[in-house]
């Protein structure tokens, strides 16, 4: 199977995974886990776990001073 190919779109995705979420936020996974929990931004596919990624934006952008 070939591998995905990025086209550039790293900052313009609406969903990431919890890898990809504990990137953005240069976090563990638990910790990432529970900032996608708090900002009420868990999207599940089927057995898949999605993260809104606009919602964990609006939400760090919140709680930050």
């Amino acid at each position: 199977m070939n591998e995905t190919k990025s086209r550039g779109t790293e900052n313009k995705k609406l969903l990431v995974d919890t890898i990809g979420l504990q990137e953005m936020l240069s976090s563990g996974r638990q910790t990432a886990v529970s900032i996608g929990a708090e900002a009420g931004a868990k999207c599940c596919v089927g057995r898949r776990v999605f993260w809104n990624v606009e919602k964990v934006r609006r939400y760090i952008n919140a709680i930050s001073e």
